[in-house]
């Protein structure tokens, strides 16, 4: 298991790599729970899916450590998808149409998910 701070340097050139991490939750979906941030050494809150939205995540655990099984990714976010996921945080119609550019991030397609009492 690695420190979330850790994944991408794990990761070397792959685009996708099977592993476990554990990471600080940063916000959870204010709708049904569906995904979750993590903390991230740059400031930039890692998103974290659940496969095939098999489960959902508890909207009170922000501030606690996880463990996480699952696939580590490289990828590209399109606008689209990004305008989604402000609305999601229920961000203000103003903010949503700020977003005008694709993202290059890091992200976590989780299998399993342990919530710690740290």
């Amino acid at each position: 298991m690695k420190p979330a701070a850790q994944m991408e340097a794990a990761m070397g050139d792959k685009k996708t790599v099977d592993m476990k991490i554990e990471g600080k939750v940063v916000d959870v979906c204010k709708k049904k729970g569906c995904w979750m941030t993590l903390q991230m050494p740059n400031g930039d809150p890692m998103r974290v899916t659940f496969k095939d939205y098999a489960f959902f995540m508890p909207m009170d655990i922000v501030g606690k450590n996880v463990v996480l099984d699952g696939i580590a990714k490289k990828q590209t976010i399109s606008v689209e998808t990004l305008r989604h996921y402000a609305e999601d945080a229920k961000k203000s119609p103003e903010e949503v149409a700020k977003i005008t550019d694709p993202k290059k991030e890091l992200a976590f397609e989780a299998k399993g998910v342990v919530i710690l009492d740290k």
